[in-house]
């Protein structure tokens, strides 16, 4: 039986951790068919991230790969200006011309009122804005080249939002990105793009401790924390034919979470 997106190519940024949302995204789209070619960048992973894993990445590839679909990867820092335009060419030359865009690669980096300066500012706004902005135009100026009168394109952004204090930069500029969500969603419509942005709220990601599932799992009235896995499912759902009149939004996939 053939599966649902069989002969599709998605580009999925951000994904160097077994336990983290890149690497569910990866596998729920390979199960469905998809070809994937993922973003890493272990730098950040190992010096402000959760830690690197080092063969991870490899690792990963071989998983999807043993799923019926092709695979490649590269690492990538999306501050950079030119990382868009290498991706795409990596992506072209390896597997074809992508139809999907996940934008999962963040930057995140605990800040509040006091920490925050203008150098930190600019390092979360570099990969959350500009990468990912820059990337996601250079993907739909290919996709209209390569895909005359289709409707199959998708930009799904990961994003985040509320009150936490000790995150003002990550949120803030998380919150340019689910502003664009609309005008873009707009401006890519005629070319058969869809855009889309999803919150997945707190997610066990390999970030927690005891202290802060304790502090969240009364905050989720569905009895547990979110996992990778669950938004991995709902951007499967928005990569799919089925989703194409949902645009412009931003979906709150978070299990009802209070966000006290």
């Amino acid at each position: 039986m053939m599966k649902p997106l069989h002969g599709k190519i998605a580009i999925v940024t951000g994904a160097s951790r077994a336990q983290g949302i890149g690497a569910a995204i990866c596998l729920a789209l390979a199960e469905a068919g998809v070809d994937i070619f993922f973003t890493h960048w272990s730098s950040f992973d190992e010096v402000e991230g959760n830690g690197k894993e080092v063969h991870f990445p490899d690792v990963l590839c071989e998983q999807i790969k043993s799923l019926g679909v092709r695979a490649n990867q590269m690492p990538l820092d999306l501050s950079l200006e030119e990382a868009p335009i290498m991706l795409l060419e990596a992506v072209e030359q390896s597997l074809g011309t992508a139809s999907i865009l996940v934008n999962n690669a963040t930057y995140e980096s605990p800040t509040n009122f006091r920490d925050l300066n203008a150098e930190m500012l600019t390092k979360h706004y570099k990969v959350n804005n500009l990468g990912t902005l820059m990337l996601s135009v250079e993907f739909a100026k290919k996709y209209e080249k390569s895909f005359k009168d289709k409707k199959a394109g998708r930009i799904i952004n990961l994003v985040s939002g509320g009150p936490d204090p000790n995150n003002l930069a990550y949120i803030a500029t998380k919150g340019m990105i689910i502003a664009a969500t609309e005008p873009l969603s707009v401006a890519l419509a005629p070319i058969g793009i869809t855009v889309n942005s999803i919150n997945p709220g707190p997610t066990d990601s390999g970030w927690m401790n005891d202290e802060i599932k304790n502090h969240l799992l009364p905050q989720f009235p569905s009895g547990r924390i979110g996992k990778p896995e669950d938004v991995a499912k709902t951007i499967s759902f928005l990569s799919s034919d089925d989703s194409y009149w949902l645009t412009g939004q931003t979906i709150r996939s978070e299990g009802g979470f209070l966000g006290k």
